[in-house]
């Protein structure tokens, strides 16, 4: 099974523009807090809110915001084994 983790280059994009939180925020007219929480992934941003930031950005919002698959190994279905290896007989 795979999840969809978001990332995001704010602080990139940020430091290209010697900005700081506060000035990105001031923006954005978020708080600092919403900043720091996006960019450390705590907190994934309104869809209104990253087009926003894309925009401030001039970038597309693909460059901005990053989908990255990452794997989950699922539950086995295969039935448990006793101590001595051989296949439970659980009913």
């Amino acid at each position: 099974m795979e999840s969809l983790s978001l990332k995001n280059r704010l602080k990139v994009l940020r430091a290209e523009r010697d900005w700081s939180q506060a000035d990105l925020a001031a923006r954005l007219k978020v708080s600092r807090q919403t900043v720091n929480a996006i960019e450390t992934g705590k907190y994934d941003p309104s869809l209104p809110l990253a087009f926003e930031i894309a925009a401030v950005f001039s970038q597309p919002i693909e460059q901005v915001f990053l989908y990255e698959a990452s794997t989950l190994s699922e539950p086995s279905t295969r039935p448990p084994r006793s101590r001595d290896g051989a296949k439970s007989s659980c009913t």
